[in-house]
């Protein structure tokens, strides 16, 4: 299944409280549920003022639809075409 990277500007994502998170996360996950098993959540990074998720999903519209289902921004969001890391250098 294609792996997609999702953007979302949040400003002061980085100083939001545990809680908040926590309560982000079961949103997400239950919409989750009532799509699965089309799309799946693998994490997010937390930054200053954006959030860096990244799902697999058949396709951008699935993405979006979890998006708009849990009332989340997605900014941005862009197909993985290829990962890299220090073993690719060898």
């Amino acid at each position: 299944m294609p792996k997609f990277v999702i953007e979302r500007e949040i400003a002061g994502a980085g100083k939001l409280p545990p809680q908040e998170l926590q309560a982000i996360s079961q949103k997400s996950c239950g919409v989750l549920r009532d799509m699965s098993p089309q799309i799946q959540w693998i994490q997010s990074y937390v930054t200053d003022d954006k959030i860096y998720c990244v799902y697999n999903a058949p396709d951008e519209a699935t993405v979006r639809m979890h998006a708009q289902k849990g009332g989340f921004l997605a900014n941005t969001v862009a197909r993985v075409r290829s990962v890299i890391d220090p073993i690719t250098a060898e």
